[in-house]
This record gives C-alpha cells, sequence and structure tokens, in this order.
C-alpha cells in the first residue's frame, strides 16, 4: 500500500469513530433557563449584555432561602455554562 492510501484510509477510520461516538453520546440532561416572565428580564441582559452580566443575578433567587440547588450541584459562579437560554 502507498502511503496515501493509508494516510486516507486512518483519515476515514477516524472520521467513522467519531460519528460513531458522537452518536452514542448521552442525551443532555442540563435544565434549561425558562422563557418565563420571571426570567425575561434576564433574558434580555443576555441579548444586551452578556451572559456574565446575567448570570451574576441568578443567586438573587437561587439560593438556600429561594429556590435551591440540588445536592452535587457545581460551583455556582458560572451558571450559563451548562444551562442554556431557550431558543427564541
Amino acid at each position: 500500500m502507498k502511503k496515501a492510501q493509508i494516510r486516507d484510509m486512518a483519515l476515514l477510520a477516524g472520521a467513522v469513530a467519531l460519528v460513531v461516538f458522537l452518536l452514542n453520546a448521552p442525551e443532555e440532561t442540563t435544565h434549561r433557563i425558562p422563557a418565563d416572565d420571571t426570567h425575561a428580564p434576564y433574558y434580555e441582559m443576555i441579548r444586551k449584555d452578556g451572559k456574565k452580566a446575567a448570570e451574576k443575578h441568578c443567586e438573587e433567587c437561587h439560593n438556600a432561602q429561594g429556590v435551591p440547588f440540588p445536592a452535587g450541584h457545581p460551583a455556582k459562579a458560572r451558571c450559563l455554562l451548562c444551562h442554556k437560554i431557550v431558543d427564541q
């Protein structure tokens, strides 16, 4: 076999392996941020000022006294890395 054929077969095998890996990926389980009246101001803030500006306000409601985080929830500083906004 020529080097070009070996390279092409390796590239094809890699592409097939990638597709198989992606097809077997687990479904997304992270909750999306609701597109409701409560969260509407934050959607506007995300559009206007970006995610970092909006997520500074998450802990105003999402805290031990309000809407608690589930056990084992990771650090709360970057909410919008995991929690996605609903496409509008």
